[in-house]
């Protein structure tokens, strides 16, 4: 007897999981409906001239034609200019600290200011010095390298 009463809640406890099963894949089937019912607006999407997408066909002949060529793919290169650049600047120190070995210059041009570790220093300088140096590019930014007094 005690047969018979295991395998009957085997039974059932496998009609239930079929059952949740079954509900489970209504639901998913419900929910693709919904899905598609909500997105259902626009079939097929166009393109306007702008390139901003639309709902409705736009009329191409009034479209300008851009001819091919024209239409540089990839960076462009530079173009070579007359001038050529110089990369000496000249500037006047702000404030260096000989003890910690380290200062800003102020660039006269653009009064920017730049740090400058006493790593760059052709020359000694000091407070109030107007100086010459060029940039490069170091780990917070440029940094004044190759500090050289004016004369």
């Amino acid at each position: 007897m005690a047969k018979s009463q295991q395998s009957y809640s085997k039974r059932e406890k496998e009609k239930k999981r079929l059952k949740k099963r079954e509900e489970k894949q209504k639901k998913i089937e419900a929910r693709r409906l919904l899905a598609k019912e909500e997105a259902g607006g626009i079939p097929f999407a166009y393109v306007d001239s702008e390139g901003n997408l639309t709902d409705e066909p736009q009329d191409k002949s009034t479209w300008e034609k851009e001819d091919a060529s024209n239409i540089v793919l990839g960076i462009p290169k530079k173009e070579e200019s007359d001038e050529e650049y110089d990369p000496v600047h000249s500037g006047k120190v702000s404030f260096f600290d000989t003890s910690k070995g380290f200062g800003f210059i102020i660039d006269t041009d653009t009064q920017e200011k730049y740090f400058c570790h006493v790593s760059g220093l052709v020359d000694e300088i000091a407070e109030n010095d107007k100086v010459t140096f060029e940039l490069e590019k170091g780990p917070k930014g440029m940094i004044a390298v190759k500090v050289t007094l004016k004369e």
